[in-house]
């Protein structure tokens, strides 16, 4: 996803009191948050915020963490939550935000635990040369299996088809089980958040889900 040009998009996130600069940060908040018995959620590339938002606003009770690799874009979702928090007249304390490439997660979240992980129409890569560039490439894979908890589970969200059929064969290969499979997700009658992306798009076709776990 891209944004606009914005000069003072870094001094706007490291301004931003949710925002979470490193891991050494990272731990001093989930030390304190998790001993509460909380369960943490996060999404990778977070894009504008509309999923994580309103995911944190219905589920009080958990920790819910953003990531989100352009700054440009980190910063225009940080507008977008506060001007969610002002119509919403509340205050997501359980909503942190974070910048840095995904291949890195393991490192950052090191010693601790992850409930559910959100990949939400992520970049598709349809380039075969940038395939290891795929979120659900194994490397990535790999990454994630260091942090999920053992119930836990990942959901993949796409209205990509060479990126679904790309995941279910990678997926597979790795060694996760799906869960659930859905190849027209709004045909189903489950419960579904939905992205600023997939309400924009929706209308031109199928949006695919996959949920999958250890």
């Amino acid at each position: 996803m891209r944004a606009r040009f914005n000069k003072t998009a870094k001094e706007d996130i490291e301004s931003y009191d949710k925002y979470i600069k490193d891991k050494e940060t990272l731990n001093s908040i989930l030390k304190e948050k998790l001993k509460q018995g909380k369960k943490l959620f996060i999404e990778i590339g977070m894009g504008k915020g509309e999923f994580i938002s309103n995911m944190s606003y219905q589920d009080r009770d958990n920790i819910y963490i953003g990531i989100e690799l352009s700054i440009p874009v980190l910063a225009l979702a940080i507008k977008k939550i506060k001007r969610f928090e002002i119509e919403k007249n509340i205050n997501l304390d359980n909503l942190y935000l974070m910048s840095f490439d995904a291949i890195n997660i393991a490192d950052i979240f090191d010693g601790y635990k992850v409930d559910k992980i959100f990949l939400n129409f992520s970049d598709p890569w349809p380039k075969k040369r940038h395939a290891k560039r795929r979120l659900t490439h194994e490397n990535f894979l790999k990454e994630y299996k260091k942090i999920l908890n053992k119930e836990a589970s990942v959901e993949l969200k796409t209205d990509n088809r060479g990126l679904f059929e790309y995941s279910l064969v990678s997926i597979q290969n790795f060694g996760f089980k799906f869960l659930e499979v859905y190849l027209d997700l709004h045909k189903s009658d489950i419960p579904n958040v939905m992205t600023e992306y997939e309400k924009k798009f929706s209308k031109s076709g199928p949006i695919y889900k996959l949920v999958f776990s250890q």
